[in-house]
Formats: structure tokens, sequence, C-alpha cells
């Protein structure tokens, strides 16, 4: 059995806070539901004079037992949590402290089976469903935002990272993951598309085009301006100490974080960032620009359930609206803080694309046909095809090339041969003007396309 860190205990630690915090949800939602069935049973009474009186006696002294209840168990709970927290301060400062590389779980798609993938794939499921009670609780369950350079989360400084690179290359491919999941997603199937699990768009840029390639991972639960301007800040650090400069810097999203990535660009103008300026290329794989339909429908749910007053409608109301504030943002497929400080708006706010690089949005279908119109209505079961486009901005002339692939899943786009196929093609042209071979425009109305591709699944077997 390997030695226990400070990591592995934090992360137990995590999970018992979560579990404490969920004691005290459950019984805010016995409480919910009691007061929605005594509301309803006081409507009825409160219209009938001889029982308004009594009614509302009973219900005072059913109040007070209910709190009275409901406060011991959270108060017991909280007392061996503490209790729990000095036991194991005590085992933590007896530990050493951790170095500056940690090792990540292989990037195999062979993997799946073995607990330390279960355990990696789980906290990219809780970040996603709480991560931003996971942060604000200082949880250790909380995937910090890290950089993965080959089996390595390394430190921001030079020695670090030079360490990982042989050599290190003038060209840097970022890979920003999607929601629910971690850095390993981009290996997903690896051995169904390559015949090799080990293979990833990393590997294959690595190998091709003698890219770098450095992987993000982070809690998708956070909001997706609060992750894109934590990468922005660690993107200048990392620039500043990769071992040569950098002069080519693509950036590759996969659903949230093209929008992750779309953020940081912001904010890296904003800041007046260095890093920035050198990139060249940014593909959006399977991105909801302007929003997911599972989101959206969400947060019509929560509003909808939330007007009746019944325990069966108030409960899932609560526990619908409590969702993480990353989900949140996939309702309209929010970047800037804006979109959250204020009123809810019903489009995101306009979050320029960086004028100067090449943008490329990848959409799927699940039918083969991606024009099909059962296709185009649900597209790769999560992410529209019009959402996937790109986002709603005013005239905005850059250079832009949008492709569809049809009988390819969301999840699909990450590791998808004929995906890489066009990022290949992509980044062996050279000159940003003719690089797509257009100077394509985004607008409210129609938009033009480069070209349909049509794919067929991997065989298995």
């Amino acid at each position: 059995m390997g030695k226990i860190g400070k990591r592995d205990l934090r992360r137990w630690r995590g999970l018992k806070s979560l579990v404490h915090d969920a004691i005290d949800a459950t019984s805010e939602l016995v409480e919910l539901g009691h007061e929605s069935t005594a509301r309803n049973v006081t409507g009825v009474t409160d219209r009938l004079p001889p029982l308004r009186t009594p009614a509302r006696v009973v219900d005072g002294v059913r109040r007070l037992g209910t709190r009275g209840v409901l406060g011991t168990i959270k108060l017991v709970n909280r007392t061996v949590e503490a209790v729990s927290d000095v036991a194991l301060d005590a085992v933590e400062r007896r530990l050493d402290d951790e170095p500056g590389v940690v090792d990540a779980l292989p990037m195999r798609s062979d993997t799946t089976s073995s607990g330390a993938w279960i355990a990696d794939a789980a906290l990219g499921l809780v970040n996603a469903a709480v991560g931003d009670h996971l942060g604000a609780r200082a949880n250790g369950l909380d995937l910090d935002m890290a950089f993965r350079i080959g089996d390595r989360y390394v430190a921001l400084d030079r020695e670090t990272i030079e360490a990982q690179l042989d050599p290190p290359s003038k060209k840097v491919a970022l890979f920003v993951h999607g929601l629910g999941t971690t850095e390993w997603s981009w290996c997903l199937e690896a051995e169904a598309y390559h015949g090799d699990p080990s293979i990833s768009f990393g590997v294959l840029m690595a190998r091709d085009l003698g890219y770098t390639p450095v992987f993000l991972r982070y809690n998708t639960g956070r909001r997706v301006s609060q992750s894109g301007r934590r990468l922005a800040e660690l993107l200048e650090r990392f620039v500043e100490a990769y071992p040569v400069e950098i002069d080519d810097l693509t950036i590759l999203g996969h659903s949230m974080g093209g929008l992750v990535a779309r953020s940081a660009c912001h904010y890296g103008v904003e800041a007046g960032y260095a890093w920035p300026a050198l990139v060249r290329r940014v593909f959006y794989l399977g991105t909801p620009h302007q929003g997911a339909p599972l989101a959206k429908l969400g947060h019509a749910m929560t509003d909808m359930l939330d007007t009746v007053d019944l325990p069966g409608t108030k409960i899932v109301a609560r526990i619908l609206a409590s969702r993480s504030d990353g989900i949140k943002d996939l309702s309209l497929g929010s970047v800037v803080d804006e979109d959250w400080l204020s009123a809810p708006p019903d489009v995101a706010s306009d979050a320029p694309l960086l004028p100067h690089a090449s943008h490329f949005f990848v959409s799927a279908t699940i039918t083969e046909d991606p024009g099909h119109a059962v296709g185009r209505l649900i597209g790769d079961l999560l992410v529209r095809v019009p959402s996937a486009d790109g986002p709603r901005q005013r005239e905005t002339h850059f250079a832009i090339e949008t492709r569809r692939y049809g009988g390819v899943m969301h999840h699909q786009l990450q590791n998808h041969p004929a995906v890489y196929a066009q990022i290949l093609s992509a980044c062996t042209r050279t000159q940003a003007g003719i690089e797509l071979g257009l100077l394509g425009h985004i607008h409210d109305g129609p938009r033009s396309f480069s070209g349909d591709g049509h794919v067929a699944p991997p065989r298995r077997g």
C-alpha cells in the first residue's frame, strides 16, 4: 500500500466535510417539506373560523418541535465534525509536505477499471455538481486549477516545468476539458479510435506538429468567468516560467472548456497580459456558446416547480436550485462576470473573440447526416449545432472555420480521428489570413460554413 500524503488526507477530510454538509442540507429539506405541508393545511383551516385559532396553535407547537429536533441534529453533526477534524489535524502535522511535482492518473483509455481512475472520475463529477460549494468551503475535494505536463502536475516555475520537457518546444497546445470531467477525458476511447490506449490529441500534436501538450485541470462547478480569470492569471505565470520563448499558443477547449478559454482570453486582454498575443488558434469542440438545452431545462424547471407550494415540488426545486454555478452558466453560455453579478439576462454578454487568432467551431450530430433535421434539433445530445457553431456577436470579422460531424456524440469530439484531421490541417497552415482560405464573420443572421464532415463512429471488436 502506498504512502499516504497530505493531499490524500485533504481528500478524505473533504469527503467527510461534504457528508456533514449533506446532513445539514437534508435537515433543511425536511424542514422545507414540513413547512410546505403546514401552509397547505393552515390554508384550509384559516377559512374555517372555529378551526383557525386552534390550528394555528397546533402549528406553532409543531414548528417549535420540528426546529428543535432538526437543530439538535445539526448541532450533533457539527460537533462530530469538529472533534474528527481535531484528530485529522494531529495526523496531518505528522505527514511530509508535498513536492512541487505531483503524479497524475495515466492518460490511457485502458485505466478505466482501476481504483485511481474511479476516484479521479468521481472527483470530476463531484466538482461539477457542487464545485462552487467546495471552493467556498475550501473543501479538500476542490480541484484547484493545475497544469499537467506528461504524467505530472507542475508548479509554475522554470525549474519544475523544464524538468518535464525534453526538449521544450516553442509551440504549446493547451487542452481545457469540459464539465464533470478531468484532463483524462482527452484520451477517451483512444484504443477504439487509434488502436493505442495512450493516444490523445496531445500525443498526436506532439508527434506530427512538434507541440508541447499541456493539459489543464480545474473545478468545473465554479463560475466560468472565475475559471477564465484564474486561467488568464496562471497562463501569464506559465508563459513567464516556460524555458523558451513561446511563439505559437494553440488552445483546444471541449464543451465548457471552450467557454473557459474564451473567458480567459477576454480577461487576459483586459488585464494587459502578454500571453493573448501568442494565441494563434482556438478550437471549440462542442462548446455551448449560446447555451445547452439541459441547462436551460434545469433553469426552467426550477422556476416552475418553485411556484407550486407542495413538498414534492418545493424540495425538488430547492435541489435543482443548488446545482453548481458552473452548470448554471451553461444555460446561456456565460463567460464574463456581468452575466451573474446582475439580474439573469436573456442572452450571454458579448465577449469579443481574439481578433488576431483563428477560431474553429466544431459541432456534432448523432445523425450520420449532419444536415438532417433531427440532428440539427438535438445536436450531439448535449449541445445543439447552432450553439456549437459560435457565439452571438455583433458583426465581427476574423478568421473562422466551422465544421460539423455526423454520427458523433458529444464526448467523442475529444479524441475522434476526423476531428484530429481537421486540427492537423488547420495547424499546418501558416499565415492567419490565408490559413483558413476565407475571412468569416459571426452575426445574428445566417452563417456561412466551410463544409460539413460526415464520419462514421469507430468500429469495435
